[in-house]
């Protein structure tokens, strides 16, 4: 459907010149969504997805594996859409400080989006709204160090930024001037705050996203922060208990398609194709993410199998370590000492009968300060990043 409401360019000076920037009119779009025929199909697959995951994360041995993992996933992916060449083992190692070859400034940026993401969920469910206030904060947290770490962290914009080009007169897209972010903001807390959710909460998570990637409110880092809001709303309008609907992957893998739908919804207020694409995505990602949940699921209850049947007198001591494996895909032998309370023999050997097993692998190649891989649960998680 074409709108004719979709917002209005102002004329603004950015970088010498004049351009035109575009100011969002306040969600809900005008007139409403058209909620019926394709649309209505693929938000029921899309809800049906969302629910067998968020089922399979209760009958999981250990939801916070999953949430770990995927935490650290989704931020591997979206600092990759950024630009960094991080990967999850990069970042995964990191994590004790040891990492050969991985850029200093690329895993900052993944583990700060870790870390902005474990505030936000903790937030949200610690009754916090979704509000400008909690976007500084998360922001404050993503920019606290790496590329963006001077570009006011947790602050909006004081000047005009613009997407894509070398300048602002050959740019993609001119976001509104900053004098209109704090306006905007406003009114996209005041939808993602109403009492009466006119929408179901899908459709307004994929709403929100795009109307914040539109702001763009931020001088760095919007991406990140318009990728973190989703599973945010989701969450906290109890569409998921645990936060693991991550979209950076599927955005990702269909990037051109993405700008193009986002685009659309600016110039045409072309609001049901771009929810069309926002909910496939989330039927596949939600998905993919079952299966991964359930690959590991098979693997631990195989692997505890073969530990059982193969290291004998060891096999208590063997099975207490992959208990930690699994909780920390890399680990060193004096971590595994401290979170199985084990003595450092103990844990040594225990490893060893996992490396013999072909369960754990060393990543160092070093005599002393070893690590050790759980290979086929990264390796698991690694499909399509």
């Amino acid at each position: 459907m074409k709108r004719d409401q979709v917002g209005q360019y102002v004329e603004t000076a950015a970088g010498g010149e004049v351009v035109r920037a575009f100011v969002p009119a306040p969600l809900p779009p005008q007139p409403a969504i058209a909620m019926e025929g394709e649309l209505l199909q693929v938000l029921a697959a899309a809800s049906r997805a969302l629910g067998r995951l968020d089922g399979v994360a209760h009958i999981f041995p250990d939801r916070m594996l999953l949430i770990y993992s995927y935490v650290r996933k989704e931020a591997v992916l979206s600092s990759q859409i950024e630009g960094t060449q991080s990967s999850l083992s990069d970042l995964l190692l990191s994590e004790f400080d040891t990492v050969p070859g991985a850029p200093r400034h690329d895993l900052a940026e993944v583990s700060n989006c870790v870390a902005a993401l474990d505030h936000g969920i903790k937030q949200v469910r610690d009754g916090f709204p979704l509000s400008n206030r909690l976007f500084w904060e998360i922001h404050r947290i993503l920019l606290s160090s790496g590329h963006g770490s001077k570009m006011l962290p947790g602050q909006y914009r004081g000047s005009q930024n613009w997407i894509g080009g070398s300048q602002p007169g050959n740019a993609h897209f001119v976001p509104p001037p900053h004098t209109e972010v704090p306006n905007c903001m406003a009114a996209l807390e005041r939808f993602l705050n109403e009492e009466k959710k006119s929408l179901p909460s899908l459709i307004r998570a994929g709403m929100a996203h795009v109307q914040f990637e539109t702001i763009h409110p931020f001088l760095d880092g919007n991406g990140r922060a318009g990728r973190i809001l989703i599973p945010l709303l989701l969450c906290s309008e109890g569409v998921l208990r645990e936060p693991l609907l991550y979209l950076s992957l599927y955005f990702k893998q269909h990037r051109e398609t993405y700008y193009e739908l986002l685009n659309r919804t600016r110039h045409d207020g072309d609001w049901e194709n771009w929810l069309l694409f926002f909910l496939e995505g989330v039927a596949a990602i939600a998905n993919n993410a079952f299966e991964v949940a359930s690959q590991l699921n098979r693997l631990f209850r195989e692997d505890r199998d073969r530990i059982s049947a193969n290291a004998r007198q060891r096999a208590n001591s063997a099975l207490r370590i992959h208990e930690i494996l699994m909780e920390r895909p890399l680990i060193s032998l004096p971590l595994a000492c401290q979170e199985a309370n084990v003595t450092f023999r103990t844990a040594a050997k225990a490893m060893e009968m996992l490396v013999k097993l072909r369960i754990a692998e060393e990543v160092t190649g070093r005599a002393r300060n070893r690590v050790y891989v759980y290979r086929k649960y990264v390796d698991i998680l690694n499909e399509g990043s």
